[in-house]
């Protein structure tokens, strides 16, 4: 049997959200990359929602493109429907949401890859790591054929011996009928990887022909539309939107559910996997909050050349003939014709404990994972851990220090914080809630977080970065420029406060102190500042943003000092815990396990207490004294 065996610099296991950025990434990084697909036709697939972005998940996104990442990029070319969520709250949980063709996003995310310099993309499932001396050094695929390699990324999504339910009906296959990946999960358990089960779902899709939408809410889009990249002109993407619908479940729906519960897999005891908390079954919603008289259901379309409508908020184990009963209870789909039944999935992933801040495994040199295979669920969080993985693994090759994101730069650094750090018992979701300093990580700001660290390692070109420089610039000298510039009682400026109504001047004021009242913005005192320069939009934001909330950022930038001051505090590797006195066992316990790299680290680990971080902080201190750091 001929020997086939090749050379390159990094292998990324998986083409979805994960492994198309870490593919890109190492890439565009000058590394010789190999991205391995199941399927072609899987690359940057959507197998659930039809969407990128919303509440969090937005700004994973804008950080990632902030960052050099790809998906902003294609959701700007490929989106039907654009809404900011949560618009009428503050900017700290403003989230920008798209509604994708999803056919022509997995399209046109294949036309980047395939015509990147570096990049071959592959068709074929890896069977196997290599391993030597504690190091990755390659992966072997099903048929035999090795690939060598500097650094191997695990992006395998939801594919490693994936089994779909359908009520009693089991599938040995990926989302979609896909093949699922069945070999590589006895080779991670024999490099002592620790490996979880987990699920999730997917609703039906119907044909948009046999819906009654005068019986829906019509959702519409934005006007105008925001784009997500920073890159992208906003008058290149200003076009007529496709409508989104609103329904919502009843009585009826709720009782067929439940008296066909025990049909259900989730129920029944066939499915072993643990699923999303915050993405429930329809069943799970129905059993577990039964005040509840109805549930929202979304109808989303999944693209422009196609009739499927997606029903969000009904995903489903069920029974085939108990979901053509409930489906058909909901108001406006009496008479829908399913064309894909919804059904479960069970997959293995990785318990992420075992990695590092930079995603690679603490104990084996070179590999790298990402996206859902490190037990998180959503697009989003996927891609932003796969363009940091591949970052890493390029910096690892090239000799040089990791990127690493704290909790106070970027949602990215909370998303794979929490990972590190908490317990993972289900697969883990972004929310707003999750960031203590929301306020400073908003999506809005995202290019001036984080556009440095992005030119920095070499995927933020010089342009760009200039262009966010001039816009730090510009807003911090029109904010100078209005704290500097004063209005009297004339009666324009009385005139103009009744319109909004706000309260009359009885001295003259800055036009900052206007901006900062509540009824007034940026754009509201504009009739009354004739030497207003004209700003691009996003910089008037930032403008406008930075001068009303200028009290809580300063307040939560002094939160952020005393936080890094945890952060620099490092905790040697070779720590023995067992030898840290008046350390309670549960903490020594969870220390051990977690091997936290600084003591802000363990200070976010469940069962750590604050006395034991200040005997464990007491000790380093005379732990580093006597080996003289």
């Amino acid at each position: 049997m001929l020997r086939i065996e090749e050379t390159t610099d990094v292998c990324v296991i998986g083409a979805g959200h994960a492994g198309c950025e870490a593919a890109l990434a190492c890439a565009r990084l000058g590394l010789r990359t190999v991205a391995f697909t199941v399927s072609m036709d899987s690359v940057a697939f959507m197998p659930c929602n039809p969407n990128i972005g919303g509440t969090s998940k937005g700004h994973l996104v804008r950080e990632l493109d902030a960052l050099g990442g790809e998906m902003a990029r294609n959701i700007d070319k490929t989106f039907i429907q654009s809404k900011m969520l949560n618009a009428s709250k503050g900017p700290a949980v403003h989230s920008l949401r798209a509604q994708a063709d999803k056919s022509e996003y997995s399209r046109s995310m294949r036309v980047v890859l395939e015509n990147t310099k570096n990049l071959s993309l592959i068709q074929a499932e890896v069977a196997e790591l290599i391993l030597e001396e504690g190091k990755c050094c390659g992966v072997r695929t099903v048929s035999g054929i090795t690939y060598r390699a500097q650094a191997v990324i695990l992006c395998t999504g939801v594919y490693l011996k994936a089994k779909c339910f359908r009520g009693e009906v089991v599938q040995h296959s990926g989302p979609n009928g896909l093949l699922a990946a069945d070999h590589l999960t006895e080779s991670m358990l024999a490099n002592g990887i620790r490996i979880l089960r987990f699920k999730t779902g997917t609703p039906a899709r119907v044909d948009k022909r046999t819906v009654d939408f005068s019986k829906m809410t019509e959702q519409k889009g934005d006007v105008p539309i925001i784009p997500f990249s920073f890159g992208t002109n906003p008058e290149t993407i200003q076009k007529e939107q496709v409508s989104c619908w609103l329904t919502y479940t009843n009585e009826e729906t709720h009782r067929i559910i439940r008296e066909n519960i025990d049909r259900s897999p989730l129920y029944s005891g066939m499915i072993r996997g643990t699923g999303p908390r915050y993405c429930p079954s329809i069943e799970d919603k129905v059993m577990k909050f039964p005040d509840k008289t109805r549930h929202q259901v979304f109808i989303e379309p999944e693209g422009l050349y196609t009739n499927e409508l997606y029903l969000s908020g009904m995903s489903s184990s069920l029974p085939e003939d108990v979901q053509y009963a409930m489906y058909h209870t909901v108001a406006g789909l009496e008479n829908a014709r399913i064309t894909r039944m919804a059904y479960a999935i069970e997959y293995d992933c990785i318990d992420p404990v075992q990695l590092k801040a930079s995603l690679e495994f603490k104990n084996i040199q070179g590999l790298f994972s990402a996206g859902q295979s490190n037990g998180i669920s959503g697009y989003e969080e996927a891609a932003a851990q796969g363009l940091i993985a591949g970052i890493n693994a390029a910096m690892m090759i090239r000799g040089e220090e990791p990127l690493i994101l704290d909790r106070s730069e970027a949602y990215i650094g909370v998303l794979i914080d929490d990972l590190l750090t908490k317990e993972t018992l289900e697969p883990y979701r972004m929310m707003t809630s999750r960031a203590e300093y929301r306020l400073l990580l908003r999506q809005d700001n995202a290019d001036l977080r984080l556009r440095k660290y992005g030119y920095r390692v070499g995927l933020v070109s010089e342009q760009d970065y200039e262009r966010t420089l001039q816009k730090e610039r510009d807003t911090a000298a029109e904010i100078e420029r209005l704290n500097n510039t004063y209005v009297g009682t004339v009666p324009k400026v009385q005139e103009l406060l009744e319109q909004h109504s706000s309260t009359p001047l009885t001295a003259g004021i800055s036009l900052a102190e206007l901006v900062r009242r509540p009824e007034l913005s940026y754009e509201a005192i504009a009739p009354l500042d004739p030497e207003r320069p004209q700003l691009p939009d996003d910089t008037a934001r930032q403008v406008n943003i930075q001068i009303k909330y200028e009290g809580y950022i300063l307040r939560q930038m002094q939160q952020v000092e005393k936080f890094r001051k945890l952060e620099s505090r490092k905790i040697p590797k070779e720590l023995d815990y067992d030898q840290v006195k008046s350390l309670r066992l549960e903490a020594t316990q969870k220390l051990k396990a977690f091997r936290p790299e600084n003591i802000g680290q363990a200070s976010r680990i469940q069962g750590v207490s604050p006395a034991d971080i200040s005997v464990l902080m007491v000790y380093i201190n005379a732990y580093n004294k006597e080996a003289g750091k």
